[in-house]
C-alpha cells in the first residue's frame, strides 16, 4: 500500500534531491499554544496522519526504543545541516524522528508537527490526505528503520526490542520424527471473528493441536509414506515488546464485499505467555507482559479515524480528573467545603502558593482558578467582588501586581505568614474541590493512562480500556512489554533524561523562540485601533461635531486592551502635551449628521476589555462640558437626526411657488416634531409622513395635532426619514389628493437606480430607469444594458441584485418579477451583476466553507428548490474545490453563526431554506 515511501536512498540524499515534489507549507499565523494540563504533547493531523500519529505516539511513550534511538549520535546519523552537502551521507528518518521525540518531550506545544518526518518519508501533500493501515504502516516503518540503520551501532535496534520467533513442528507418530520450521515475526496477527478475546486466541494458535488422520494424512520423510501426524506451533524467542494485531477486517465472500469484525474481544492487562512458549522451564516473571498502548479504530472497513490509549511508563504527564462538580452521594465534608470555595481570597492565595515562582499572569490565574472550581471568575465572583484586576488592587496587602498590571504574585510577608496554616487549610479544600479527586495526584497510586487524539490529550481511567473491546470503536492494535523491565529512578518525570545535549539545546532554543512569539502574538491580539477624536480641534454645528481640520482632529492610537482606562487617559496625557485642565473620554460615534457623543467612560481601574470597547472606537476627548465654548447634549436620547423636509419653494419675491423643494435638517432625536415648523419659520401647518398601505404602496399620512408634542423618535422617524410640511393658510388639495398620493407637481419617486457591477467598462457607473410598482425586473435590466452602453451578450447572462445596508449584494431578483412583487421600493439601488438569476423555482444560495470558529470565504450558487440536501453538499464541494466524504451542511444565522447540521436524508432542500 505505500510502495516505496520509506525508501532511504543515500545517493539521492547527498545530492539534494530527496522529497521532490512535497506540498508547499504555509507557516502559521499563530505560534502553536502551550501543552494543556497533562504538560503532555500530541501530534496535529495533516489531513489524513491519525494512523501515524497513533503509531508514533506508542514509540514515543517506549522510553527504551526512544532512548535506543537517542544513543546514535551524529557521528553515525550525520546533521541535518549537512544533508545538502554533496557526498554527505545523512540517515534523514532516524534524525526526523529523534528531533519528533524530543519536540514531544521538551518543547512546550500542544501538539507537535510531522511535516519533516513525512517530508523524509517521501510523502506528498496526496499521500498525506490518504488513511492507511497502522498495522502495515508499522511493519513498512520499522523496515525502513532498520535499513537506515545498517552501519551503525543501532543496527540491531528493531531486531533486538520487536523481534520474536515462531517454531512450526509436524511430529510423525509413527517413528516420532520432528519436522520443524522456524520464522521471525514483528508482530502477532490474531483473529477476532469467532474468538472471545486474545488468550484464546493465542491458545488456539500455540497449544492446540492440529491432527492429520484418516483422509487427510501426513508425507513422512523418514516413512517415506503416508502417515498420522500432529502440526503445532510454538513461541520459541519473546522480544522485550510484543506487538499484537487484531484481525477485524474480513472479507464476505457471499456478499463479496469487506466487513469490519466488531464482536466483543476482551484482552488482559497483564499476560502471561508461559502456556505459549516452547521452553518452560524458566520462571514465570520471564513470561509476564503488560499491556502499555492500545491504538483504537473508529468506524468501518474503508474508512475512520485512529487514537491511542497508553500508560506513561515513566510519568511524564499531569494524570488528574475534572469531576463532575456534584455528586448525589456528597458527604457532608465536601459541603462544608464549598463556603471556602465562595471566599476568593482563600482561593487565590492557595493557587499562587502552588506557584514554584510565586508569579503568575492575571490571565493565567483566571485559568487556573477555573480548572480548580470548575467555573469562571466572572461567572462566580464578579457581581459581588467586581473585576479580578480590581479585586487583587483592592487587597493589596495580599498581592503584588506589576505596573502594567499583567502579572501578579503574593507579598513576601503574607507568603510566609500562610506557609503554616494558610497552606495547610487550603491544601485542604483543594483536596475536595472539582477538579481534583483525592489521591489522584500520587503518582505511584494507579496507572496513569492518556488518551491521545491527534493534538488532544487527555487522562483516562485503567477501566476504560474495557469499553474499547467491541463495537465501531474497538481495539486494533495491543502492545506489551516485559513485566520485568524497570524504569531507572532519575528517568521519572524527567523528560530530559537521556536526551542528546545537541537536541537539547536546539529544544530550549525552540522553547525561548515560542515565547517570543507568544509574547508578539499576545501583544497583537490584545491590541485594537482607538480612533481619538480631539475636543479642542472640534465645533458644534447644525446639531453633531464637525471638525475644523482633517488633519489634526483625529488621531489614531494602537492600545493594549487590558490595560485600564486610567493607563489609557495616562497615554493620551503624554501624547497631547498642550492640554490642559480636566480629560474626560467619552464614546462617540458617526451618524450622518455628524459626530454625536454618547456615554463617559468611567472607572480607571477597569480594563478596556472590560468597558466593552470595539477595535477601532471612536473616543472623543475633552473637558466633559463645551466644546468650541458650546454646550453639546449627549446621549442616546438626543441622538441627531438627519431628515429630509418637503415643503414649498418660495419665489424671489416671497411668493409660494407650485412645486416642492427638498432640503435636509437636523433635529435631536428627543425634540418635538412641532419643531420642524420652527426650523422652517412657519407659524404653524400640517406634517407629514410616509406609511405603506397593505398592498405594499407608499402614502402620505398627516401627523395627528396632538401627537406634534410627541418627538421625533417616538414618531418612528429615523435618519433619512422624510417629512412633508404644508402650511396652514394652503390649500389641502395643493400638494395632495384626496387619497394622499402625490400629484404630478410633487416630483414623485418613479425611478430605480442601476449600478454597473459587471467587468464590462461603461462611460458612466450607474443610471436611473423610470419605472413603476408595475415594471418588470427584466425591462429595467434591458434598459439598464443599453443606458450603460454594455454588450448586448449582457442581456442572456446578467441580473439584477439589491444592496443592503452595507453595500453587500443580496440575493439576484427573477426577471419576471414587478418590483412590487420583488419587494423592491421605488428609488432603490440595484447592481447589474453578472450570471443569471434564479427561477420562480429555484434556489439563490449563499455557502461559506470553514471551522466552528470562523466561516471562510463565502461563495454562491444557484439550486431547484427540490434538490436534497446531500445533492446540495456535493455542488458546494465541487464549486468549492474540495474532496472527500467528510463534509456536511449548517445553516447559518443572520449573526453568522453556524446551527446544527443538516440532515442529509431530508429530500428537498427547500425544507431548511424557508
Amino acid at each position: 500500500m505505500f510502495g516505496d515511501l520509506f525508501e532511504e536512498d543515500y545517493s539521492s540524499v547527498s545530492n539534494n534531491q530527496y522529497g521532490k515534489g512535497k506540498k508547499l507549507k504555509t507557516k502559521a499565523l499563530e505560534p502553536p499554544a502551550p501543552r494543556e494540563f497533562t504538560n503532555l504533547s500530541g501530534i496535529r493531523n495533516q489531513g489524513g496522519t491519525c494512523y501515524l500519529n497513533s503509531l508514533l505516539q506508542t514509540l514515543h511513550f517506549t522510553p527504551e526504543f526512544r532512548e535506543a534511538l537517542f544513543s546514535l549520535g551524529p557521528e553515525e546519523l550525520g546533521s541535518l545541516e549537512e544533508k545538502d552537502k554533496p557526498d554527505a551521507k545523512v540517515r534523514i528518518i532516524p534524525l526526523q524522528l529523534q528531533r519528533l521525540f524530543a519536540q514531544l518531550l521538551l518543547v512546550d506545544q500542544d501538539a507537535a508537527s510531522t511535516a519533516d518526518l513525512t517530508d523524509s518519508f517521501g510523502w506528498t501533500s496526496n499521500e498525506e490526505m490518504r488513511q492507511h493501515d497502522v498495522q502495515e504502516l508499522n511493519r513498512i516503518l520499522f523496515s525502513a528503520l532498520e535499513t537506515s540503520l545498517v552501519g551503525t551501532s543501532g543496527h540491531d535496534l528493531i531486531s533486538r526490542l520487536y523481534h520474536g520467533t515462531i517454531v512450526n513442528q509436524i511430529v510423525c507418530k509413527e517413528c516420532k520424527n520432528v519436522s520443524e520450521k522456524q520464522e521471525d515475526f514483528l508482530d502477532l496477527t490474531v483473529a477476532v471473528k469467532n474468538v472471545s478475546g486474545l488468550e484464546d486466541a493465542l491458545w488456539n494458535m500455540y497449544v492446540e493441536e492440529e491432527v492429520f488422520d484418516y483422509d487427510n494424512l501426513y508425507h513422512c520423510g523418514t516413512c517415506d509414506r503416508l502417515v498420522n501426524a500432529a502440526k503445532s506451533a510454538k513461541l520459541r524467542k519473546l522480544p522485550p515488546f510484543l506487538t499484537v494485531s487484531l484481525l477485524r477486517f474480513n472479507f464476505d465472500f457471499v456478499k463479496c464485499e469487506r466487513y469490519k469484525e466488531t464482536s466483543c474481544y476482551t484482552f488482559p492487562l497483564q499476560i502471561n505467555l508461559k502456556p505459549f512458549c516452547e521452553q518452560t522451564e524458566l520462571d514465570d516473571l520471564e513470561y509476564m507482559y503488560d499491556l502499555f498502548s492500545v491504538i483504537i479504530h473508529k468506524g468501518g472497513c474503508y474508512g475512520g479515524h485512529y487514537h491511542v490509549y497508553i500508560k506513561d511508563v515513566d510519568h511524564l504527564g499531569n494524570w488528574q480528573f475534572q469531576e463532575e462538580k456534584s455528586k448525589p452521594d456528597a458527604n457532608l465534608k465536601d459541603i462544608q467545603n464549598e463556603d471556602k470555595i465562595d471566599d476568593p481570597l482563600m482561593i487565590l492565595k492557595a493557587i499562587l502558593l502552588q506557584e514554584e515562582s510565586n508569579l503568575i499572569p492575571v490571565d493565567q490565574l483566571g485559568q487556573k482558578l477555573l480548572k480548580k472550581i470548575g467555573i469562571s471568575w466572572n461567572k462566580k465572583y464578579r457581581k459581588q467582588h467586581g473585576p479580578l484586576r480590581k479585586f487583587l488592587k483592592l487587597h493589596s496587602q495580599i498581592f503584588l501586581l506589576s505596573s502594567d498590571g499583567n502579572t501578579v504574585s503574593l507579598l513576601k510577608n503574607c507568603s510566609l505568614q500562610a506557609e503554616s496554616g494558610f497552606q495547610r487549610s487550603d491544601q485542604q479544600i483543594f483536596k475536595t474541590l472539582p477538579s481534583e479527586s483525592p489521591g489522584l495526584n500520587d503518582r505511584s497510586s494507579c496507572p496513569h493512562w492518556f488518551d491521545i487524539n491527534d493534538s488532544r490529550v487527555q487522562p483516562i481511567r485503567e477501566k476504560d480500556i474495557e469499553q474499547q473491546f467491541e463495537g465501531k470503536e474497538s481495539a486494533y492494535m495491543l502492545f506489551y512489554r516485559k513485566s520485568q523491565l524497570q524504569r531507572p529512578p532519575e528517568a521519572r518525570a524527567n523528560p530530559r533524561y537521556r536526551v542528546p545535549c545537541h537536541l537539547l539545546n536546539e529544544m530550549d532554543a525552540a522553547n525561548i523562540e515560542l515565547q517570543t512569539k507568544r509574547a508578539e502574538c499576545d501583544s497583537t491580539n490584545n491590541n485594537f485601533e482607538l480612533h481619538l477624536h480631539m475636543g479642542p480641534h472640534y465645533h458644534f454645528f447644525n446639531g453633531a461635531l464637525h471638525p475644523v481640520s482633517q488633519t489634526e482632529s483625529v488621531w489614531d492610537l494602537i492600545f493594549d486592551k487590558r490595560k485600564t482606562l486610567g493607563d489609557l487617559r495616562q497615554s493620551i496625557f503624554q501624547l497631547l502635551e498642550f492640554w490642559e485642565g480636566d480629560m474626560v473620554l467619552s464614546v462617540a460615534k458617526f451618524l450622518p449628521a455628524g459626530l454625536h457623543v454618547y456615554q463617559t467612560l468611567d472607572g480607571d481601574d477597569l480594563a478596556l476589555c472590560e468597558l466593552d470597547l470595539a477595535d477601532e472606537e471612536d473616543i472623543f476627548v475633552w473637558n466633559g462640558v463645551e466644546v468650541g465654548g458650546a454646550q453639546i447634549p449627549t446621549g442616546s436620547d438626543c441622538e441627531p437626526l438627519l431628515l429630509n423636509v418637503l415643503h414649498l419653494a418660495t419665489s424671489s419675491e416671497g411668493e409660494k411657488c407650485e412645486h416642492l423643494t427638498e432640503s435636509t435638517h437636523v433635529f435631536p432625536s428627543n425634540a418635538e416634531v412641532g419643531s420642524v415648523f420652527t426650523a422652517l419659520a412657519i407659524p404653524a401647518g400640517v406634517a407629514f409622513v410616509v406609511s405603506a398601505e397593505p398592498a405594499g404602496e407608499e402614502h402620505w399620512t398627516a401627523i395627528p395635532e396632538g401627537d406634534l408634542k410627541r418627538t421625533f423618535r417616538e414618531q418612528g422617524l429615523r435618519n433619512g426619514s422624510s417629512l412633508l410640511v404644508q402650511d396652514s393658510s394652503n390649500d389641502d388639495n395643493s400638494l395632495l389628493t384626496k387619497q394622499g398620493k402625490w400629484i404630478t407637481s410633487a416630483n414623485e419617486i418613479n425611478w430605480i437606480q442601476v449600478k454597473n457591477v459587471c467587468q464590462s467598462e461603461s462611460e458612466e457607473e450607474q443610471v436611473k430607469i423610470p419605472a413603476t410598482v408595475n415594471t418588470v425586473v427584466f425591462d429595467i435590466r434591458i434598459k439598464a444594458i443599453k443606458e450603460l452602453k454594455l454588450m448586448k451578450e449582457l442581456a442572456e447572462n446578467s441580473c439584477l441584485r439589491p444592496f443592503d445596508r452595507n453595500g453587500k449584494l443580496l440575493c439576484p431578483v427573477p426577471d419576471s418579477y414587478t418590483l412590487k412583487e420583488a419587494e423592491l421600493k421605488m428609488g432603490s439601488s440595484l447592481g447589474l451583476c453578472p450570471g443569471k438569476a434564479p427561477t420562480s423555482s429555484q434556489l439563490f444560495l449563499f455557502f461559506a466553507v470553514g471551522s466552528d470558529i470562523q466561516p471562510g470565504t463565502e461563495m454562491e450558487i444557484i439550486v431547484e428548490e427540490t434538490i436534497s440536501v446531500r445533492d446540495c453538499l456535493k455542488i458546494m464541494l465541487e464549486k468549492s474545490g474540495l474532496a472527500g466524504d467528510k463534509w456536511h451542511l449548517r445553516k447559518m444565522d443572520w449573526c453568522y453563526e453556524a446551527g446544527e447540521p443538516l440532515c442529509e436524508e431530508v429530500r428537498y432542500f427547500y425544507t431548511f431554506h424557508s
